[in-house]
């Protein structure tokens, strides 16, 4: 029998906080989301941190990676929060069904 992973959400200050030192523009979560952050643009990669409930990111860049289905409608496109922390982007209100700022290199 496989273990589950258990994170604990990370506290929407702490989210708040790093963005803010960034100076980077911030985008919702959707309502109710526990949204999982993991270290690649897919849910093959490990996971990092699970963000709290009324999180908002800030997006540095973004990639396609794997398709996922959200509340947001189904996307390529995982947004990076930070070093090595990804999100699937059919998870965040952007505004638009593509990418809001660079791509990754």
């Amino acid at each position: 029998m496989a273990l589950e992973e258990t994170v604990e959400p990370t506290p929407i200050a702490a989210v708040t906080a790093a963005a803010a030192a960034a100076g980077a523009q911030r985008y919702p979560v959707a309502p109710g989301c526990r949204l999982n952050v993991r270290s690649g643009p897919g849910t093959q990669y490990s996971l990092v941190r699970v963000l709290a409930e009324g999180a908002s990111v800030p997006i540095t860049c973004q990639k396609p990676g794997q398709t996922v289905t959200g509340p947001y409608g189904t996307s390529n496109i995982w947004d990076c929060i930070g070093n090595g922390q990804w999100v699937a982007d059919a998870y965040v209100r952007t505004g638009v069904d593509g990418y809001v700022t660079d791509r990754c290199s």
